[in-house]
């Protein structure tokens, strides 16, 4: 009450400062001191004028200035993987460069057999002055042009596989060259097919190889190709290119039996060898005068000098994969060559094998006919082959028949069973059940 009284009439007032009321929250922090900022401390180094404090908070820096930021180290799983595709590239460019190397030097080694051979070899056009000249300028100019540009007759399809291409030769429609090297541009698969290989038989150890392929003509020359302009004039009139059908190879006994799997036409013949032969060479023919037309003195060295390289020579009729229908069994004369390409690149004990293949029409042509009765041991086995065909093709189309069979009279039952009502169905069906059941007693019946 007295102090209600003092306050009224102006008694004395508190020497205490009263504390504000409005940020009661706030009442811990009304006495705390504002913020200053700390100095710079010095860490030694004098100048001119003294003392010098240094900074050591990271300096502020252009925003290119990208070292004073960060460092290498930063990096590091970056410039691995940076370094592994480097390698890989340079292994890439250096593999495809080795094969093309590889496929250069063979067509140098086997550009002047093949423009001596034929009259186009590559795969370029005519010269424009072509159909101006006679048909042996026309020659002559083909045959220079090919031996001044060995480089341009091989065609790259991929880095590991180059061709070629021949025509213009008697006897000869077309000559076909396939040149299939190591895959030198990725190495692991290249390590892969080489483990593949050494453990799995089938799979084949991968290697540079050619395959060449020759089409004679057969007696179809008017059928195949137009003759250059002129060359009518200078042909003659008895030069018919035909002969004998038959499979008869030379080939690498270490190749033989991949051969054998590998190749229908090749396993309608027998294997011998040949006195003439040295003992890692054999034979495979479908009659011993076959042989005795074929096997040359000539052909014989040219195996002998190729040495491991060689593979096989096969001269068919026959397709290289089984028939499945009798049109597939219509003979096609081909020659095939196949050897292994050096790794040194030296040509010299190959080119002779491979002229003398070039020339082998010419052979066939001259002795490549035989006595009726060789020719009816030949016929008996396409023929014999032809019936197995015929029958699988007859069995194929009886079982057709019979499911169209079925199918109809499955059809039929449908339909008649759908028209009944529900007892009507259920009597059918009944029917249809003791009816079988009698067939099944007739069965058992019979067998016992």
């Amino acid at each position: 009450m007295a102090a209600v009284l003092n306050n009224l009439f102006g008694g004395s007032k508190s020497s205490a400062t009263p504390v504000p009321s409005g940020d009661s929250d706030f009442a811990d922090f009304a006495g705390a001191p504002d913020p200053t900022p700390l100095p710079l401390t010095a860490t030694g180094g004098s100048t001119l004028g003294g003392a010098q404090a240094s900074v050591t908070a990271r300096p502020y820096t252009k925003w290119y200035r990208v070292h004073e930021r960060h460092s290498l180290d930063e990096f590091y799983s970056e410039g691995i993987i940076l370094g592994v595709i480097a390698v890989i590239v340079v292994l890439h460019l250096f593999g495809a460069r080795m094969n093309r190397s590889k496929a250069r030097s063979w067509i140098r080694a086997h550009a002047k057999p093949l423009a001596s051979e034929f009259a186009l070899v590559g795969f370029g056009s005519l010269p424009a002055n072509a159909a101006d000249n006679a048909s042996d300028e026309v020659l002559k100019e083909l045959k220079n042009a090919n031996e001044a540009n060995p480089n341009s007759l091989l065609k790259e399809k991929s880095l590991f596989e180059f061709a070629t291409y021949a025509t213009g030769r008697q006897n000869v429609a077309f000559l076909d060259v396939k040149l299939t090297l190591l895959k030198r541009f990725n190495p692991i698969t290249t390590i892969f097919e080489q483990v593949m290989g050494f453990f799995v038989e089938s799979a084949g150890t991968p290697e540079d190889n050619l395959e060449a392929v020759i089409y004679p003509f057969d007696g179809k020359e008017a059928l195949t190709v137009p003759g250059l302009p002129g060359a009518h004039e200078g042909k003659a009139k008895d030069s018919k290119s035909a002969f004998d059908g038959f499979v008869w190879a030379l080939v690498s006994k270490d190749h033989m039996k991949q051969i054998r799997d590998d190749r229908y036409d090749v396993s309608l013949t027998y294997t011998k060898d040949h006195p003439k032969l040295p003992s890692w060479l054999s034979v495979m023919s479908e009659s011993a005068e076959i042989t005795d037309a074929l096997l040359t003195p000539e052909l014989i060295k040219a195996a002998q000098d190729a040495g491991d390289n060689f593979q096989y020579l096969i001269v068919s009729d026959q397709p290289v994969d089984k028939p499945k229908t009798i049109d597939e069994t219509t003979p096609r004369k081909r020659i095939f060559l196949r050897y292994k390409l050096p790794s040194n690149n030296n040509y010299e004990s190959l080119v002779p094998l491979f002229s003398y293949f070039i020339r082998m029409p010419d052979a066939l042509v001259q002795s490549g006919r035989f006595r009726p009765e060789v020719l009816r041991k030949v016929k008996n086995v396409r023929e014999e082959m032809i019936k197995q065909l015929r029958k699988a093709d007859e069995e194929e189309k009886a079982e057709e028949r019979a499911a169209e069979r079925e199918k109809a009279r499955k059809q039929k039952r449908d339909a008649e069973l759908n028209a009944l009502d529900a007892k009507a169905q259920k009597k059918y069906l009944e029917k249809e059940r003791e009816k079988e059941m009698r067939k099944m007693q007739k069965r058992q019946t019979t067998r016992a």
